[in-house]
């Protein structure tokens, strides 16, 4: 039992070989959907948080703690589904979520721009230059998006178990390798392992629950107990402190809170400290 997440550009055949991944392996294959559940969730509109997710971060600018808030349904969302292994995920962002899980195998897909134009080309039936246009601009956007986020570029070859380079080869033959690389022992479950992405889970979901409330709020889960890490200024720690503990100690998995406050000072023209 393992996760498989799949880094690729447009064009790049990822999404087919995830599917023959899973397809291969009797996995589920996994992507948009991530997002839909979360908008359903969450009650938020699909195409807002569709659209925080795949443009540039200046998107999330629009909207009040914008960036906090879509990050937060998505990881949430992803994690409650990779909680179960036997799973690959291809899309934005997944190998950023389960670090230091040892059970999953994080995968690059690349291919030769020229490549990857003519497949855009053929499949949009568009012209070389609005193929390349599209392309460059979509391939710079990812990066923006995970430097912004993260201070990584996905590019990295050093965050992933396994490159592979598909210009020269079938969706079968890299789904073969993927598949024999993922049998190998250090991707198999471990208690330690699942303990791992169960508390990850956790506390994505208590972020995602609380992130309209405070925003700023840090999340840590640990076999149920729950800290919550937040900073309020001083007038409004009981009111703040109080609306936090019922929220967290009615979520499911939730056994124990352990709620840190601390204090925010506010400077005289009203601007806050740090």
């Amino acid at each position: 039992m393992a996760i498989i997440t799949i880094s690729r550009g447009f064009y790049s055949r990822g999404r087919e070989i995830a599917g023959r991944v899973a397809w291969e392996l009797g996995y589920r294959c996994i992507a948009r959907e991530v997002i839909l559940d979360a908008c359903k969730e969450f009650n938020i509109p699909e195409i807002r948080l569709k659209r925080a997710i795949h443009d540039a971060p200046s998107i999330l600018e629009r909207f009040t703690h914008g960036r906090e808030k879509y990050i937060a349904y998505f990881r949430a969302a992803l994690l409650d589904r990779l909680r179960t292994d036997n799973v690959v995920y291809h899309g934005l962002a997944g190998h950023f979520f389960v670090e230091g899980v040892e059970h999953v195998l994080k995968v690059r897909i690349i291919a030769d721009m020229e490549d990857r134009i003519t497949l855009e080309m053929k499949r949009e039936r568009v012209s070389r230059e609005e193929a390349s246009l599209t392309l460059t601009h979509d391939d710079e956007e990812r990066r923006k998006w995970s430097l912004d986020l993260y201070g990584i570029d996905p590019g990295d070859p050093n965050l992933y178990d396994l490159v592979i380079h598909v210009t020269e080869m079938s969706v079968q033959d890299a789904a073969y390798i993927i598949c024999n690389f993922v049998s190998l022992e250090r991707f198999r479950t471990t208690p330690q392992s699942r303990k791992t992405i169960e508390d990850l889970a956790l506390a994505a979901k208590v972020k995602a629950t609380l992130v309209d409330i405070r925003p700023d709020v840090e999340v840590f889960a640990d076999n149920g107990l729950v800290r919550v890490d937040v900073k309020v200024p001083v007038e409004e720690e009981e009111y703040v402190a109080k609306v936090l503990k019922e929220t967290v100690q009615s979520l499911p998995g939730v056994k124990r809170l352990d709620l840190h406050v601390a204090h925010r000072v506010k400077w005289s023209d009203g601007r806050f400290f740090p």
